[in-house]
């Protein structure tokens, strides 16, 4: 669509948030609001008689709830693309939501996240608020076999059909201690739910995340001894697989497969998963190293694949206000399954 006028359809029953979200869209000059409606049944007739690229839709409508209303779109709109903004947050709400839509923002966040969580959804990326950061969503509606398909209806939410268990999530940050802190939940959720987690950071970071996890009341010594919890030096291990200046697949792969199926005899329950965060493609980008960070990125989907390990990093938002930088950062965004900003 680059190039070319993106046709909106705005929805929502409170006509000074439509106003206030045209006013958003008007900063985009890509962006033209071509239709509004003010309740469910009147989006889905405006969606099939416009067929605009992009859907801005709320669930609390009269007439017809934004979820129900998006199911009957998909099928008369296909190409539509649908941008959940509403003020639930409710995961349960949420999930479902994001299993016939692309992205989801709280309407709390919209004045920060809208434009970015457009252009992501016109990309053909899944957004998902940073006020969700961290919770497990089905795949965008955009990954999902067409309703049909095989001769199975597949429109339920595609965490019902087949389970979303890899998960390579990226949290871009303006604040470093907001990432410490999205990555300590991580961790501690994973810990406390039986799994064993991998940290890879610097000195001062791990430090930071030893004080966070145990002011949640974890005992993170005892975690360590049990080898469920494993912290990494970020250059060190860096510097483990690092050849000739680029990275050497083969070490990464096999060292990284190695510590989780030693992590996994840890982990307990009957199905053992293993998490892990840290800074090695972040630690690249940051010297510089800009295709070593997508390389990275793309060697630890093959583990994510491989292994089942669930994985989150987090990049400065700052660092991609280059010419470069915009690009890595769509290269980057390409290679996770959920993109956050905080």
């Amino acid at each position: 669509m680059e190039g070319s006028i993106i046709r909106v359809l705005v929805v929502d029953d409170f006509e000074p948030w439509r106003r206030s979200t045209r006013l958003m869209l008007q900063q985009h000059s890509g962006l033209r609001v071509v239709g509004e409606a003010s309740d469910g049944l009147e989006a889905v007739r405006q969606a099939q008689e416009l067929q605009v690229d992009l859907i801005l839709l709320d669930i609390g409508l009269p007439s017809l709830n934004g979820i129900a209303a998006a199911k009957q779109i998909r099928k008369l709109s296909p190409k539509s693309k649908i941008l959940f903004v509403s003020q639930e947050s409710s995961p349960d709400v949420v999930r479902e939501a994001l299993s016939t839509g692309e992205g989801y923002v709280v309407k709390t966040e919209a004045g920060r996240e809208l434009l970015t969580a457009v252009d992501a959804v016109l990309r053909g990326e899944r957004f998902v608020g940073s006020k969700l950061a961290g919770q497990v969503f089905p795949e965008a509606a955009s990954d999902r076999i067409p309703e049909g398909a095989g001769g199975e209806n597949v429109s339920t939410s595609l965490a019902q059909n087949k389970p979303i268990a890899h998960r390579h999530e990226v949290v871009f940050y303006s604040d470093e201690q907001s990432f410490l802190g999205e990555l300590a939940e991580f961790i501690e959720r994973a810990l406390k739910a039986g799994k064993a987690a991998i940290a890879v950071a610097n000195e001062s970071d791990r430090n930071s995340l030893r004080l966070r996890l145990e002011a949640s009341g974890l005992d993170v010594a005892a975690a360590a001894d049990e080898g469920r919890y494993i912290v990494l030096d970020a250059a060190d291990t860096l510097l483990g697989f690092i050849v000739d200046g680029a990275p050497n697949a083969v070490r990464l792969l096999e060292g990284f497969g190695n510590l989780i199926l030693t992590a996994e005899k840890t982990a307990q329950g009957e199905h053992p998963r293993v998490v892990a965060g840290g800074q090695i493609a972040p630690l690249l980008w940051a010297q510089g190293q800009a295709e070593a960070a997508i390389q990275v990125e793309k060697l630890t989907n093959r583990l994510v694949k491989t292994y089942g390990v669930e994985i989150l990093c987090g990049y400065p938002r700052h660092s991609f206000e280059s010419d470069l930088g915009r690009r890595v950062f769509q290269e980057i965004c390409a290679e996770h399954s959920c993109v956050y900003f905080r």
